[in-house]
């Protein structure tokens, strides 16, 4: 038994947030209506909205491939993320890369009230926050895609995806996809990485160079 639990405690927290949207999954499954009603994030002056879909939604998914996806990409970034930041760290990532993902989808909202009813659902914006993350701490990581298979940097990878979201979030040749959620959640993971590595600290500065009166 205490052996049992030493591996508990040792298990990454990737593989307890695959295991929640696994479990969401599941139940939506059982119950679409309900799961969907109460737990999709809706625009906050519909009747639907409740204040914790803004936290829910994260482990909603629209179907199956579209959890397969994030899950796979959560498992493959995410793992390698998690081992660098810790898990505190990582668990602030995910939350407000999904948490800025909702924003973002709200502001789009607000500025078209012709898709305020839609529901918004899916970990996209935390996952496009972690591959952003992994992108800025192992750059020159070899990636290969599944379609098309070309092997690009992590730093290519991430400049190329979010140049996609841009474009078809501006153009709207994508339906029913939440592109401005992506970049919000992408927009969260480059400033928390940025914050906590990249930018200048005090003890940066070479003091040769200060002149003293």
């Amino acid at each position: 038994m205490p052996y049992l639990q030493e591996e508990r405690k040792q298990r990454p927290i990737t593989v307890h947030l695959i295991i929640i949207n696994v479990i969401f999954y599941l139940a939506t499954r059982l119950n679409q209506g309900y799961m969907y009603s109460t737990f999709a994030l809706f625009y906050p002056t519909t009747p639907w909205f409740k204040p914790w879909q803004v936290v829910s939604y994260m482990f909603m998914h629209g179907g199956f491939w579209h959890l397969f996806f994030n899950m796979y990409s959560l498992y493959i970034f995410g793992m390698a993320v998690e081992r660098i930041l810790g898990q505190k760290k990582y668990l602030i990532l995910y939350f407000l890369a999904g948490l800025g993902a909702a924003a973002a989808q709200l502001g789009v909202q607000a500025l078209d009230p012709a898709i305020q009813g839609v529901p918004t659902v899916g970990a996209s914006g935390c996952i496009y926050g972690i591959i952003i993350a992994f992108a800025m701490i192992f750059p020159e990581a070899r990636l290969t895609l599944i379609f098309p298979p070309v092997t690009l940097s992590a730093k290519w990878m991430a400049i190329i995806f979010i140049g996609i979201e841009l474009i078809t979030g501006i153009t709207g040749t994508q339906a029913g996809v939440a592109h401005f959620a992506h970049l919000g959640g992408a927009l969260i993971g480059w400033l928390l990485i940025w914050w906590w590595f990249k930018r200048p600290k005090k003890d940066d500065y070479n003091h040769s160079y200060v002149h003293y009166d």
